[in-house]
């Protein structure tokens, strides 16, 4: 879901070894050579708002300016932020990277490495024109794109990245609470919306994304202006990052009964879908299965019947294809809305594991 991004990222993202140990990333690193055994080196971008390949390889996550990591096969990282002094300092804490250096000296790193060294580019796509024409100048004509090879080595997730997960989605309890909490109470929705988000932040959560229902549920939109006035049932969504993953769901908060056919059908279509994914299973057939099991409901337009996303170092990773195949390691939000004959509606999401023999939902615990 596409939520407002905010301007300055504030919550804790500090690199924590016992979290996230170096041999970790180590790891990570060692696959990508091994996927492109020519490559000598590899330039890594992330900026505020696009960041997961920097995060999965270095645990940055910049907060203002860009950020640049020079990995080489045979030298130690180096990692380069904004060019202010004091930028430098706050940069430290969030990796593992020892040398940190300001901005203004990547493009003379990378070109004393040799223009003849072969290269891997990561995420180029989201550079400024300006910096993008420099580093590719000094990186030389043997530059290889391996944006979408970090993308799918990082589908696969490691028992680290299953208990980041498994954090943020522990922070959803607090918020959901607080936002009960403050609809019974008689608040207006910015009050309620804002309670989740307290307690989110609270409860340790990096970052906190809202949208919100002032329709019944049929369409969903960000914050413009305060909204004092209550609305019963209330829909929102929120998305939580704890240790750099994400986490999401779609909160329904009403005073009244929960349980109506349109709500216990699209949680029947949850069930069953949860029992036929599988590895290798299309996502397309998990769709149609639950297009199905939602019927005579007609498709939310936010969503249709169903909707497969992955989850991790991204709210926006790149979506499924249609007949892209559930893989085994990686963690998804399948999606489910539907509206009824009264124009009542429904979106419920369920974020799993996709083990050898089935799913294993967050929810139901990891161990």
């Amino acid at each position: 879901m596409l939520a407002p991004h905010p301007t300055l990222l504030i919550g804790p993202s500090d690199w924590d070894a016992e979290r996230m140990p170096r041999a970790e990333f180590d790891r990570r690193i060692d696959a990508l050579w091994a996927h492109a055994p020519a490559a000598e080196r590899a330039v890594i971008y992330g900026n505020s708002r696009h960041h997961a390949e920097l995060a999965y390889f270095t645990n940055l996550i910049p907060k203002l300016g860009p950020a640049v990591a020079l990995l080489s096969r045979t030298g130690a990282p180096r990692m380069f932020v904004g060019d202010a002094a004091n930028m430098l300092g706050a940069a430290r804490p969030l990796t593992w990277i020892e040398d940190v250096a300001s901005m203004k000296d990547v493009t003379a790193a990378i070109a004393a490495g040799g223009a003849e060294a072969r290269s891997l580019l990561i995420g180029a796509d989201t550079m400024p024109l300006a910096l993008r024409r420099s580093i590719t100048e000094a990186l030389g004509a043997a530059v290889t794109d391996a944006t979408a090879q970090v993308w799918s080595q990082m589908h696969r997730k490691s028992g680290y990245e299953l208990d980041a997960i498994d954090t943020a989605v522990k922070a959803i309890g607090p918020a959901r609470t607080a936002m009960r909490e403050a609809l019974m109470s008689g608040a207006g929705v910015t009050d309620v919306i804002l309670a989740g988000g307290r307690a989110a932040h609270a409860a340790g959560a990096q970052d906190v994304r809202t949208l919100f229902s002032l329709d019944g549920g049929r369409t969903l939109q960000p914050f413009d202006v305060q909204i004092n006035r209550q609305v019963d049932p209330l829909l929102a969504y929120m998305a939580i990052r704890r240790f750099n993953y994400w986490a999401e769901c779609f909160p329904l908060f009403t005073t009244r009964p929960e349980s109506t056919r349109l709500h216990e059908q699209a949680w029947e279509a949850m069930r069953a879908a949860a029992s036929a994914i599988k590895p290798g299973v299309a996502t397309r057939e998990i769709v149609q299965l639950i297009a199905a099991a939602i019927g005579p409901y007609r498709p939310h337009p936010a969503i249709g019947h169903a909707f497969v996303q992955r989850m991790g170092l991204a709210l926006d990773e790149p979506s499924c294809d249609a007949g892209a195949p559930f893989e085994e390691g990686e963690v998804y939000s399948l999606r489910i809305g539907a509206i009824d004959e009264a124009h009542a509606s429904i979106i419920c999401s369920r974020m799993f594991v996709v083990q050898a023999d089935g799913i294993l939902a967050f929810d139901e615990g990891l161990r």
